[in-house]
């Protein structure tokens, strides 16, 4: 049995948010079905001090969502054809938001899920859902709880955000270490995370 996760599990810091939605499920009812993927790799966005953030830009039309209410989706599109999924973080205004970079297959499922926009391609998540609350419960995407944890979670710089400065490296990506659905194997050191 899974539970959809409620706003307050958004409503803490994307560093706190981030670990704790490996393992989570992301659930997507299309008209073909359910979609659903066990999360297994994120990346946390800070908000303006963080320069890898789009946040860092201040609140603009694409990142208007990201200083709004916790537990929104902010989608958005990169290349002109990728579409990334991130959840709403924080309090309002923060600017905060953790990225979807990689999922377990779990039902429905039968496009490659590894990265962040091969899996919004295989959930079937586009600009439609930018700015959809994951808490309502007539929302036909969201995350949920199944008890599921994972055993082994460990810590990365970012991946992609070379142009951040300081903030490139610092360890924001948080990922299952044994699973083989994790976009990327960290080539630098990375740290585990203790349970908590």
């Amino acid at each position: 049995m899974m539970t959809r996760l409620p706003r307050k599990f958004y409503a803490r810091p994307a560093t706190e948010v981030a670990p704790d939605l490996l393992g989570k499920l992301l659930v997507h009812q299309t008209e073909l079905g359910l979609r659903i993927g066990r999360i297994v790799e994120v990346e946390a966005y800070l908000g303006r001090e963080d320069l890898a953030a789009h946040s860092s830009k201040g609140v603009t039309k694409r990142t208007s969502v990201m200083f709004g209410e916790a537990g929104h989706a902010y989608v958005y599109l990169i290349y002109g054809m990728h579409h990334c999924m991130n959840v709403v973080t924080g309090p309002q205004g923060s600017g905060s938001a953790v990225l979807l970079r990689a999922l377990e297959p779990v039902q429905g499922l039968q496009l490659n899920t590894s990265g962040p926009g091969r899996l919004a391609k295989a959930m079937g998540i586009d600009k439609r859902f930018y700015g959809s609350d994951l808490c309502l419960a007539t929302s036909t995407l969201f995350l949920a709880d199944d008890g599921h944890r994972p055993d082994a979670v460990r810590r990365s710089p970012r991946i992609g955000v070379h142009y951040a400065g300081e903030w490139a490296g610092r360890p924001l990506r948080y990922y299952v270490s044994d699973s083989k659905w994790v976009s990327r194997v960290a080539t630098v050191s990375s740290r585990r995370v203790a349970a908590g």
